[in-house]
């Protein structure tokens, strides 16, 4: 039976492979360990093999984990990946150190107002639906510039890059398009913004054409913590498939 270490070690080997491939050094891409779902033993279990970023999609849950594992913390990094509601954005301001999710000034303006003065800035990225999924969270690629610059003049935040979920397709020739449009995008932002450095993009079953396409983050669930349960999986699509 695979142990959760085994699985980070193939994870990890997947990585090295698919950054040899497109000529990247293994260090530009990070491993973020999509733990949603699983219980937090399974978190430490990871943690005891040596990861350190843990991705959570729903709010109560990732902070009902960090207290679990409040013995850890200095050690760990906690990434919300999933949407943000107004109502819960002090919990995430208070407790998580990343947001990937978000989509709406609105939602930036509280995390900068909410975020505790005695924490390091919260950093950010900008969801992107690249794919135009009617289904999914996130900007239309033509309103992430006027966001951007937002974001980028509030306080208590730091805005890092943008993030997607594309369409899921496959063959790899299909898995890039979508991955190469929101690093055209990046590019392009990083004219007005030089210091943006996060392309979190790719999961379990794309993450090779993520990183072809310039990945720095790759959000990887199953291939870690293994299947999900029905009911997770179900309670999972009626989100924004933030995970892999």
């Amino acid at each position: 039976m695979a142990t959760i270490a085994n699985n980070i070690q193939q994870v990890h080997s997947r990585i090295a492979a698919a950054c040899a491939a497109a000529q990247r050094p293994v260090q530009s891409v990070t491993l973020l360990a999509v733990s949603k779902t699983f219980a937090s033993d399974a978190v430490r279990e990871a943690a005891a093999a040596g990861e350190r970023r843990f991705g959570e999609n729903y709010v109560q849950e990732g902070v009902d984990k960090i207290a679990a594992l409040a013995d850890l913390r200095a050690l760990l990094e906690w990434h919300l990946i999933g949407p943000v509601q107004s109502n819960k954005t002090r919990a995430v301001a208070e407790h998580f150190d990343w947001v990937h999710s978000v989509d709406r000034l609105k939602i930036a303006q509280r995390l900068s107002e909410q975020r505790p003065a005695h924490l390091p800035p919260l950093q950010l990225c900008l969801q992107v639906n690249i794919s135009g999924e009617v289904s999914k969270s996130g900007l239309a690629p033509a309103d992430v510039a006027d966001l951007a610059h937002a974001v980028a003049t509030l306080p208590r935040v730091r805005l890092r890059g943008l993030m997607a979920i594309p369409e899921p397709a496959g063959d790899i020739a299909s898995q890039r398009a979508p991955h190469r449009a929101l690093r055209e995008l990046l590019d392009r932002l990083r004219r007005d913004h030089p210091a943006l450095d996060t392309l979190s993009m790719g999961m379990s079953a794309d993450l090779e054409a993520a990183i072809a396409e310039g990945a720095t983050l790759v959000r990887v669930g199953s291939a870690i913590f293994g299947a999900r349960s029905a009911a997770a999986s179900v309670e999972s699509h009626r989100g924004s498939h933030n995970s892999g």
